[in-house]
């Protein structure tokens, strides 16, 4: 197998021509994007073209909210397209709903010309026959019935009110192609029977349009999921009566078939399994960087172990030489844990950026933030970067810093565990200790608290930190806390004090 950059046509050499066309039924999933990923690396790395199209031809399953959502999932990742909605191109229209004409066209030729045929058969009668192949031990699927009527029997089923589909006529041989990813596969004859294009309502199927809109869009390259495998024997004879009527330049796209993204037990994930919406990692603060890299490790490698890089570096690199056809485990520890990578790898400042709506949301700050909240984000997101694995855990982290004290609430389980009559005398020492810093910086609270509680009372750091932690910041884990009480500042941070003494 071979990466190849240009393929041969009628017109010329072309240069590579990918696309992406997810059906706009639901909401993105990490399955849809990773192929979306890969097609756009592989564009990317020849010189290529990555095409967008939405397939929605399923009028009772598409809707204009998933649309929507597919467009601004591709543009929150950064995955541009080169032609498609909202872009254009000289192959338009990119939404097949919006190129019925052109399979009503296609699909009359193809019968004109003895390539599809009109099959009358009822879902009941197809049943029947399927069951009788699976008692006899035959293939099951369409056994032709329909394939070589008369006028006169058509006219009859006509008669009875039948309203036919139109299926194509599969060639009487087996289909073998090198896929990019698998090699060669051969699927036999007997397992590919007649297949339907067109419903008896008029309404196109995947297995016209898809093909149709490849040859006439100039698609070089089909790099699709496993799943689809089993369909390319179909589309490679469609591919070759295209040619014959003319619809195509007799170029056949070369197939690369991705391999499954797997879930929990063993199983393919799924677009129930919470992990594969999209939006999920968008709600609680995964960085389309993050996301990317996580995905492209899931069947593809850059090699030397190297498993940090964003989609630039990745498109590179990318070659369908190192797409592992075997499964892909997906993990989502792995990805939580890439995406904390990438947050530490930001500019503090990129960071408050990216953060603010979280913070925004939860009424912690306003968007934009004041001047005075600015300041304590520049101060506190650096205690907190190293820590963070998502966007929205900066809300837990940093709230105390920014609520006044009237919001301000400690956890009920840390205070209790804390926050006991023992720890009275803590609390009025550290008090007493706060009031007294002159120099208000870090170095002067450590000193000042260092020695009223362990040097003065001789607690051990432990129990000498942890009621002021709790007092202070609401919970026993939190960032640094000296240098979280510089920022909250004198007042506020005796005022807390207080009030957790007043508990006690």
């Amino acid at each position: 197998m071979t990466d190849a950059a240009v393929v041969d046509a009628s017109a010329g050499a072309e240069r590579v021509r990918v696309r992406f066309c997810p059906s706009p039924t639901g909401n993105p999933h990490v399955g849809m994007i990773r192929t979306a990923l890969f097609n756009w690396a592989y564009a990317r790395h020849t010189g290529g073209t990555f095409v967008f199209r939405i397939e929605d031809t399923d009028s009772a399953r598409d809707s204009e909210d998933s649309y929507s959502a597919l467009l601004e999932a591709l543009r929150w990742l950064g995955l541009t397209w080169d032609e498609g909605p909202e872009v254009g191109g000289p192959h338009g229209p990119y939404r097949q709903s919006q190129r019925l004409d052109i399979y009503a066209d296609v699909a009359e030729r193809l019968r004109v010309a003895g390539y599809a045929y009109q099959c009358f058969c009822s879902q009941d009668e197809l049943e029947a026959r399927r069951e009788l192949a699976k008692a006899e031990s035959r293939t099951p699927g369409y056994d032709g019935q329909c394939r070589n009527l008369t006028e006169s029997q058509v006219a009859a089923y006509v008669a009875e009110g039948r309203v036919p589909v139109l299926r194509f006529r599969m060639p009487d041989r087996d289909f073998t192609w090198d896929d990019l990813v698998r090699g060669d596969i051969t699927f036999g004859k007997d397992h590919v029977p007649d297949y339907v294009l067109v419903r008896g309502n008029g309404e196109p199927l995947y297995t016209l349009v898809n093909p149709v809109d490849d040859a006439l869009m100039r698609i070089t390259h089909v790099l699709r999921g496993e799943d689809l495998l089993s369909s390319t024997p179909r589309q490679l004879a469609l591919y070759e009566a295209l040619a014959a009527i003319g619809v195509s330049d007799g170029t056949t796209p070369r197939f690369g078939h991705l391999p499954y993204v797997m879930g929990e037990g063993n199983r393919k994930l799924s677009k129930r399994d919470p992990e594969s919406a999209l939006q999920m990692y968008r709600d609680t603060g995964y960085l389309p960087e993050a996301l990317l890299n996580y995905l492209a490790l899931l069947g593809w490698s850059m090699g030397d172990d190297q498993e940090f890089f964003g989609k630039e570096l990745m498109s590179e690199h990318f070659t369908l030489s190192r797409v592992n056809p075997n499964p892909a485990r997906f993990d989502l520890k792995k990805c939580t844990a890439i995406n904390g990578d990438w947050i530490r790898a930001l500019s503090p400042e990129d960071l408050i950026d990216r953060i603010v709506p979280f913070l925004a949301d939860a009424g912690v700050v306003t968007n934009p933030p004041t001047l005075e909240q600015q300041q304590v984000l520049r101060a506190g997101v650096p205690l907190v970067q190293e820590r963070m694995e998502t966007l929205g855990s900066s809300v837990s982290m940093l709230a105390f810093l920014l609520v006044p004290n009237e919001r301000f609430e400690m956890d009920e389980a840390d205070a209790a565990a804390v926050l006991t009559p023992d720890s009275a005398v803590t609390i009025d020492a550290a008090i007493a200790a706060i009031d007294a810093v002159e120099t208000w910086d870090t170095e002067s609270i450590n000193e000042a608290l260092r020695s009223a509680l362990i040097e003065g009372l001789g607690l051990k750091p432990k129990l000498a930190f942890g009621p002021v932690r709790v007092a202070v910041t609401g919970r026993r884990v939190s960032p640094p806390l000296f240098e979280s009480i510089e920022i909250l500042g004198k007042a506020v941070t005796i005022a807390r004090l207080g009030v957790a003494r007043a508990g006690l």
